[in-house]
């Protein structure tokens, strides 16, 4: 009997009596962000990654190979499922349904009676009655042993109990439901973010296939938007979709699969031309961005099963004629790796609870990658030569990186004397307090040098574009007087003894670092420069939340006395309707901004400085994955993806007039 045989005869007695209830559900809906994260965009998201969650778990379990998640005009939203259905007969503690008890009862589901799951992803239980209670209105569905079972929620209590309400053929769940805008500042779903998601959770477990369809939204056929993920090489087709836009070293991806110590292990890797590493690290489908022992113990291995080979090959020799000793970053440039992993018992750790802490999971990792890596290398000579070859070239690149690194770090230790000598700074030391405003040019550095408060903005005038660090190797990074600039203005230091690419944010300088650019096609390109360097180069500044965009405004309208700026179209487009209906005794104007050197230094600062009344859009990374797939495409050398980018996306953009 296999492993698949042994889950299934196992559950085959899923019932009330594998509900196990460990706590109420009273303090959701007050301290909802205890939950799921935050109540704008992450948090309303959230709630569907859970549902969806609950059918992986059940896939996981080997009883269901199919998740359907739709979009509604009114942005609810539905997930169905073909798995066993939740129970719904008596729970014997709760007097109730086991469905109720599910959907009413935090930290209540099988996942915590290990007979019903072997591993589960989600919350560990919180996820569907969090998302009960978080919403106004809920309705599930439940097709089970020939019959069809229904019942409906408003903000988290049943408004009848567990019915049934005929037969059916049909099997699984189908829940459906909408978030209690009196909780979510955001309630406007993002299509292409539950796109993203989905696509990693069909990349992540082979055979099954998600669909998401978006019923607000038509394509060119007149049908509704939708997309289906399916992948049957699992983790070799997430490589190559990662990889998409790079030159690869080898032809297909290193792939390991395996089981050991009762962890089933899921690892592919491939080398490319890049000068970034790339790993991408999971445990029962959910994104470990803190790493942890898995990702340790993938490095260790690779690390340790390189080095031996390239030293038992003599393919290192030129290295210790120049005296360069490699290191463990060296063997990971250029490298895209995925690493997923199924613990039963997975201890998290972290700020955001994203690392994994099983210790014994590090050593299990470490030992398969060696013994599969070895194999792999003997048996591919030519491919292990360009990995090798590629490793040698890392280190050499390291060596000159790390003299111009020093060159940045020697000048940042030295006093106010060591800053750019553009850097307007401000006076308050409290790095909480303070803000730098990265603006592009030197004209629209004067004017907000001009309109900022002195006390707590800094203003550092960019010129021109910066250099675009997806094409350059590191040391160019650390030669270029801009990028130079941004790193002694922060004040931060770059490496460790484990990692010479970490960033040290403890001398900080400040807490918001915030991008101006003009509002046109120059100003997007020199904003999507910088973010893919603070990606690529000071990722830790975005996980933490310091990065932030300024949103200057595109119009300021006038009519008399009066004037209203606009920040779309739309509001251009409402005031002027508005002005017309007022009367047409006063003539109206409109300007259009192009660029920051436009504005007078108090307009400026009236629209996009003071906080007041700017609107700052913090710039977050969910995603990691497609964060790292599009500043590769968008930036990289491969035209045509970027080129299809263009072509796909070009009807949602504006001419300037």
């Amino acid at each position: 009997m296999n492993d698949l045989e042994n889950i299934k005869g196992s559950n085959a007695n899923y019932t009330a009596d594998n509900i196990q209830v460990l706590e109420g559900l009273e303090a959701v809906r007050k301290r909802p962000a205890m939950y799921i994260g935050d109540i704008s965009e992450r948090g309303l998201h959230h709630l569907v990654y859970e549902v969806v969650d609950n059918s992986i778990d059940e896939a996981l379990a080997g009883f269901c190979d199919r998740i359907e998640v739709t979009v509604y005009e009114d942005n609810s939203v539905s997930v169905l499922d073909n798995g066993r259905g939740i129970p719904t007969d008596m729970h014997e503690k709760e007097h109730r349904s086991a469905l109720e008890v599910v959907l009413t009862v935090l930290h209540a589901g099988g996942k915590f009676d290990k007979g019903s799951y072997k591993v589960s992803g989600g919350l560990h239980g919180v996820g569907v009655s969090c998302v009960n209670a978080l919403s106004k209105r809920l309705e599930v569905d439940v097709y089970r042993e020939g019959k069809h079972f229904q019942q409906e929620y408003a903000f988290g209590k049943p408004l009848y109990s567990v019915k049934e309400v005929g037969a059916s053929t049909q099997r699984g769940t189908f829940i459906k439901f909408t978030p209690d805008d009196t909780i979510f500042t955001v309630t406007k779903y993002d299509y292409s973010t539950l796109a993203a998601r989905m696509r990693e959770l069909a990349f992540l477990n082979k055979g099954i296939t998600l669909t998401i369809t978006d019923r607000r939204q038509k394509d060119d056929q007149g049908d509704f938007v939708s997309e289906t993920f399916h992948s049957e090489r699992g983790l070799i087709d997430f490589i190559r979709y990662l990889d998409d836009n790079r030159e690869r070293l080898t032809d297909e991806p290193i792939y390991i699969e395996g089981e050991k110590s009762g962890v089933p292990i899921e690892i592919a890797m491939q080398y490319n031309n890049s000068y970034t590493e790339n790993l991408h690290s999971y445990v029962n489908n959910i994104n470990t961005h803190e790493g942890g022992t898995h990702l340790s113990g993938f490095r260790r291995g690779l690390t340790r099963t390189l080095k031996k080979y390239a030293d038992d090959n003599k393919l290192l020799e030129k290295l210790d004629k120049q005296k360069i000793e490699i290191s463990g970053d060296d063997f990971r440039e250029g490298l895209t790796a995925v690493i997923s992993v199924k613990v039963a018992e997975p201890q998290f750790e972290g700020q955001t609870k994203t690392k994994l802490g099983n210790s014994e999971v590090e050593g299990i990792v470490s030992q398969m990658v060696s013994e599969a890596l070895t194999n792999y290398l003997e048996e591919h000579p030519k491919e292990a030569k360009n990995i090798v070859d590629k490793v040698a070239l890392a280190a050499q690149a390291r060596h000159a990186a790390r003299k111009a690194r020093e060159l940045v770090q020697r000048k940042n230790v030295l006093s106010g004397s060591g800053l750019p000598g553009k850097l307007a700074d401000c006076s308050d030391k409290d790095p909480s307090k303070c803000e730098l405003f990265l603006v592009e040019g030197d004209s629209a550095g004067g004017t907000a040098k001009q309109g900022r408060d002195n006390k707590t903005q800094a203003i550092l005038p960019l010129r021109g574009k910066i250099l675009n660090v997806e094409k350059a190797l590191q040391h160019r990074a650390f030669e270029s007087e801009e990028i130079k600039n941004i790193y002694t203005a922060l004040g931060v230091t770059i490496g460790t003894e484990e990692d010479s690419k970490a960033l040290n944010l403890s001398k900080l300088r400040y807490h918001k670092v915030i991008i101006m650019t003009d509002a046109d096609v120059d100003g997007a390109h020199i904003a999507t420069l910088l973010l893919t360097f603070f990606f690529r180069y000071m990722r830790e500044l975005i996980e933490n939340g310091h990065v932030y965009i300024a949103t200057p405004p595109l119009y300021l309208i006038k009519r008399g006395n009066e004037h209203q700026y606009c920040w779309s179209e739309e509001e251009r487009v409402a005031i002027l309707n508005r002005y017309q209906e007022i009367g047409k005794e006063k003539s109206v104007s409109v300007q259009r901004y192009k660029g920051l050197g436009e504005m007078n230094d108090d307009q400026l600062w009236e629209t996009t400085m003071d906080p007041k009344n700017r609107m700052l859009r913090q710039v977050s990374l969910d995603n990691a994955v497609e964060a790292d797939h599009t500043f590769s495409m968008l930036m990289g050398d491969d035209v045509g993806p970027r080129r299809e980018f263009i072509e796909r996306n070009a009807k949602f953009a504006q001419i300037d007039a």
